[in-house]
């Protein structure tokens, strides 16, 4: 249990009880397997943004797994690059939310609580202060996430399990980002430099690979409020609501940029999926569907919750 949650605090403990110290993971061959998957995580987050599911079947592989969360915060830590961080928090998050759908009500209001959610199960479904759900929903962007889009009862918010889940997703991610980066001495950054350096460059590449050089004669400054909102968003690397997603793509393709070079701006987002992105702008812009979507009228962004600044229109 503890190598499929090793953010709680009773893994740390195990760890600190029973595991090797900092010297013996960073060097001795048993660990090597920690190490390798340590590096690992580190590469399915910027690849995938998630972290892939691995083998539990035996009590040293669960050891090597907990470890290996350790290595890769460390591993980032050493890096120290604010997209990475956050790509890196993202897919932590991610994978967490996955497990969590697998476990009982009771085991993710309890995990729910070590985030400072104040969770209650109630029957089959699950109720949380307004003040907690306001401070944990504030990033999910998605119109249904909006408190008066809720059911609450005497300042409490009914949830179904899975949003508990999904709040959860958003806790740990921002508690992944507030933690990092990590202290790191000379010696940790000459032990793993080789690990840094492929890591490092491999972001590098990854920022790189989709950045727009150019709008050509587009202006930026003469985008709608909303839209040059939208698109800072997406430039520093936070989410956007799949509303959001489908006004900006829309706008821009009205505005004459084609597929490719919509992609390259969208793949700074922390949960950039370069295929799943694709075929939903080749879909919206008509290039697989055969249908060419418009932008969205203000009344409509105002519905999604996505009008900003609409007085310097």
């Amino acid at each position: 249990m503890l190598a499929r949650y090793p953010f709680l605090p009773s893994a740390a403990g195990y760890v600190k009880k029973n595991g090797p110290t900092l010297n013996e993971l960073m060097k001795e061959v048993v660990y090597g397997r920690a190490r390798t998957l340590g590096k690992m995580r580190v590469e399915e987050a910027l690849e995938y943004a998630e972290i892939k599911e691995h083998d539990f079947s035996t009590e040293t592989n669960q050891l090597m797994e907990l470890l290996s969360y350790i290595v890769a915060r460390i591993l980032v830590s050493c890096v120290n690059d604010s997209f990475l961080i956050r790509r890196y928090a993202l897919a932590e998050s991610k994978r967490a939310y996955i497990r969590l759908q697998a476990e009982n009500v009771d085991f993710a209001v309890n995990t729910g609580n070590e985030f400072g959610l104040g969770a209650e199960a109630e029957g089959k479904n699950v109720k949380i202060h307004f003040t907690d759900y306001l401070k944990h929903s504030s990033n999910i962007k998605n119109i249904e996430w909006k408190l008066v889009n809720r059911k609450i009862e005497k300042g409490y918010v009914i949830l179904r399990e899975k949003e508990l889940e999904r709040l959860i997703q958003e806790a740990l991610r921002k508690r992944i980002e507030s933690e990092l980066p990590l202290p790191v001495n000379d010696e940790i950054l000459k032990t793993f430099k080789s690990e840094i350096v492929e890591i490092k460059n491999t972001t590098d590449a990854r920022k790189k690979a989709f950045m727009p050089k150019t709008l050509g004669k587009i202006s930026i400054m003469n985008f709608p409020p909303c839209m040059r909102h939208l698109l800072g968003m997406m430039q520093e690397g936070e989410n956007v609501s799949h509303s959001g997603r489908f006004a900006l793509t829309t706008f821009l393709h009205a505005v004459g940029m084609d597929a490719e070079q919509i992609l390259a701006l969208f793949s700074s987002a922390p949960d950039f999926d370069e295929h799943k992105s694709r075929y939903q702008i080749e879909h919206i812009t008509g290039k697989i569907s055969g249908t060419e979507y418009t932008p969205p009228e203000c009344r409509t962004m105002k519905t999604y919750g996505i009008c900003i600044n609409e007085d310097s229109l």
